[in-house]
């Protein structure tokens, strides 16, 4: 897409805002609640905003929310785009450069995530350390240099300082933490047995059907990025009744809302 169509986006949000936001914010499957903890809210729905999407995802509100969440300007998501959706990775990705252009230096993302790692419980907090990606790349195509360079580094996609001050807010307010690299692949089925264990056997600890397409591309605008996932439920033992069940994902995902809402507040405090 031409720059132009992102800053279309951009220039309309910015007259309904009163201040540019220093952070985005995307919330996952059944994560809309998050967004209550954000004060002084601006409520903007997608269908307002041009070139932005319908979310049709179960749990997904699909608003844009402005506001103070740790004492500082957020925007944030209240569902996001999916590839599944039949939507194409420059649509699925659009926001993040919109973001970009109204002035955010940051980007966290959540999602509601199967749990590979054995240890995993449902109901977990993982933030994301790495990522494996199983869907195309956004940034295929040609570059816009507008935003970022041909082929930007991936080494450290997960902002190191900002997952310290989450281990540090966790341990104070005792909140459990788990680590752990996330797949993520184009669903919408959920994944067969013998997928989670080859997902398993190529490092991954939690896998979905998001997020790592928006993290890319906000890599390629420079802006640091942090993530965390629900494990909704646990995709390692396959007991003769097991069966995945998405309406099971948004419950247990709007349980643990709270405590990522509280971690992420005090992440933007302290940045």
């Amino acid at each position: 897409m031409k720059t132009s169509v992102y800053q279309e986006s951009a220039d309309y949000i910015l007259q309904r805002i009163p201040k540019r936001p220093q952070v985005a914010i995307i919330l996952g499957s059944g994560l809309g609640n998050l967004a209550d903890s954000i004060q002084d809210r601006v409520v903007i729905p997608y269908a307002e905003i041009p070139n932005f999407l319908l979310s049709t995802a179960p749990g997904h509100k699909g608003n844009l929310i402005w506001g103070i969440l740790g004492g500082n300007e957020v925007i944030c998501m209240q569902g996001r785009f999916h590839y599944y959706e039949g939507y194409g990775m420059e649509q699925v990705t659009l926001p993040i450069r919109v973001f970009k252009l109204l002035g955010a230096r940051a980007l966290f993302v959540s999602n509601a995530a199967g749990g590979i790692n054995p240890r995993f419980k449902q109901g977990d907090l993982m933030v994301i350390t790495d990522h494996i990606n199983l869907m195309p790349n956004p940034l295929i195509g040609k570059n816009n240099p507008d935003f970022g360079e041909r082929f930007p580094d991936m080494t450290r996609t997960y902002d190191k300082e900002l997952r310290k001050i989450c281990d540090d807010m966790a341990h104070i307010h005792g909140i459990p933490l788990r680590h752990g690299t996330y797949i993520g692949s184009s669903g919408p089925t959920f994944e067969t047995p013998a997928e989670y264990n080859f997902f398993k056997s190529i490092g991954a600890d939690a896998t979905g059907m998001s997020t790592v397409p928006e993290v890319i591309v906000a890599r390629h605008c420079g802006m640091r990025v942090f993530g965390m996932s629900v494990i909704t439920n646990e995709a390692y033992d396959f007991a003769e009744d097991y069966e995945n069940d998405g309406a099971d994902v948004i419950v247990v995902a709007d349980k643990a809302a709270g405590k990522m809402g509280l971690l992420f507040a005090d992440i933007i405090a302290n940045m």
